[in-house]
């Protein structure tokens, strides 16, 4: 039988138990700790999935949302007016010509009641219609033939073929330029282009010789395409945006420089400041750049910044969608739309237009709550760039947003989806060239192919 324990002991025992179970205390606090922290980032986590991003609430495009997602709510406001075609907008019809180029005539050849003879008898008009349809297409060939000449004082005369008539066979001005607006302003890929080439007009065309022809116009567009370039730098407002481009598998970037009357589309491999001092090295120091909030613009020299509003719109509709507590992003929601509201109106007078800055201030000055982190990030953004948010309510030549830019590089995302990549960085250029002429001739209401064709006629390319 163990003798029981002295008081001493006793103590002793329970001051080691204190000890262990002030460590276990510890470890446990530590562990509880870590789970918190673990519990704070898988909550961040899973609120990306329940808030996801998608191109109403964010930059996203609309290629990047799910299939089977709901459809994004529009950032226009409804007008009470019915959809479709409204009062006194003017329709297209087919309408008949005064010149019709074949002309047949119709009239009975005899009685149908009692069987009598017609056929000499003078008809009275009675009505015309007119059909028109596509002659059947077939590709004129032209042989050049050169003949010598001896004069008689025994000098030998040689003839010379044509300017830009260089090999044995080659394609004119009409195929070249056909070839050309097919592939950039109706985005038909190499393999199908040589197909309908084929089928539709018998030109015998390989995918190597499209590439060619493509090559030989994009040259042909050399000094037009850096005309537009000039022209884009001359004007005081202009947009910008870029968007990713497969090349071979490797990802590059076109860029787009445009305003109202003119399209400048350029490729390269970066994305930032570097590539718009590649594209323009004069600088922009003439320009008011109107973009999203990609920094590499507000490294630039150019003279003011428009954020677009669209872009800012659809972020805070994000952040209204994510923190149900949030009153800040409805009221700066709101606040942009006042003033897009203004602009419409044409009601951008000082007072309203210092009210919607003063506003801007106040909500810039509010302390957001902590667990707001986007929404605290956004209004540091908006601090950050607040000389740029309301610029268009103060030059009325400065659009509110960045949709023309978006329209504009829009074209390299159908086309990609459509031939899915480019094989090289001269297949990407030659692209951006065209369609930089093709989008330019449409923003002056001039018809892109016959513009593509007077190119392949008045500017050799050189061989």
């Amino acid at each position: 039988m163990t003798e029981p324990l002295s008081i001493e002991e006793k103590i002793d025992a329970f001051i080691k138990r204190i000890d262990n179970l002030e460590k276990e205390v510890d470890n446990l606090k530590n562990e509880n700790r870590g789970l918190k922290t673990q519990v704070n980032q898988l909550t961040n986590r899973l609120a990306r999935y329940e808030t996801p991003k998608n191109s109403n609430n964010s930059n996203k495009p609309p290629s990047s949302d799910f299939p089977k997602q709901q459809r994004t709510r529009s950032l226009r406001e409804t007008t009470g007016k019915k959809p479709g075609g409204q009062f006194g907008h003017e329709g297209t019809t087919l309408r008949m010509v005064s010149n019709p180029d074949i002309i047949e005539n119709h009239s009975p050849s005899f009685c149908t009641f009692c069987g009598e003879d017609l056929s000499v008898q003078h008809g009275i008009f009675a009505g015309k219609r007119q059909v028109i349809d596509i002659p059947p297409i077939v590709p004129i060939v032209t042989e050049h033939r050169l003949f010598d000449k001896c004069c008689k004082c025994g000098h030998l005369n040689q003839a010379s073929f044509p300017e830009g008539v260089t090999a044995p066979v080659s394609y004119g001005e009409n195929v070249q330029a056909l070839t050309a607006y097919l592939s950039a302003r109706q985005y038909v890929p190499v393999k199908r282009l040589s197909e309908l080439l084929s089928d539709m007009f018998g030109l015998s065309v390989s995918t190597g010789g499209i590439g060619y022809i493509l090559n030989k116009m994009q040259r042909k567009a050399t000094a037009v395409y850096e005309s537009i370039r000039q022209n884009v730098l001359k004007n005081l407002v202009i947009g910008a945006d870029e968007t990713g481009v497969n090349i071979n598998g490797k990802n590059n970037w076109a860029w787009t420089f445009q305003y109202d009357k003119a399209t400048f589309i350029a490729v390269h491999p970066n994305r930032g400041f570097k590539a718009i001092e590649t594209i323009l090295p004069e600088g922009l120091q003439n320009n008011i750049l109107v973009t999203d909030c990609w920094s590499s613009y507000f490294k630039t020299n150019a003279v003011s910044h428009q954020l677009c509003t669209a872009h800012l719109l659809r972020e805070l509709n994000f952040l209204i969608e994510k923190y149900k507590i949030d009153t800040w992003s409805t009221r700066m929601s709101q606040l942009i739309i006042k003033a897009l509201n203004l602009r419409r109106e044409n009601k951008t007078t000082k007072d309203n237009v210092n009210q919607i800055l003063d506003s801007f201030a106040e909500l810039n000055n509010e302390t957001l709550n902590h667990e707001m982190e986007d929404v605290i990030a956004f209004q540091k953004r908006m601090i950050k760039y607040s000389a740029y948010v309301f610029n268009f309510l103060l030059n009325s030549d400065i659009p509110p947003d960045n949709n023309g830019s978006e329209r504009a590089i829009r074209n390299f995302k159908v086309k990609l989806k459509i031939s899915n990549f480019f094989k090289s960085k001269q297949g990407a250029q030659v692209y951006a060239t065209i369609r930089s002429v093709i989008d330019t001739a449409i923003k002056n209401n001039k018809n892109p192919f016959e513009i593509v064709k007077l190119i392949a006629l008045c500017h050799p390319a050189t061989e």
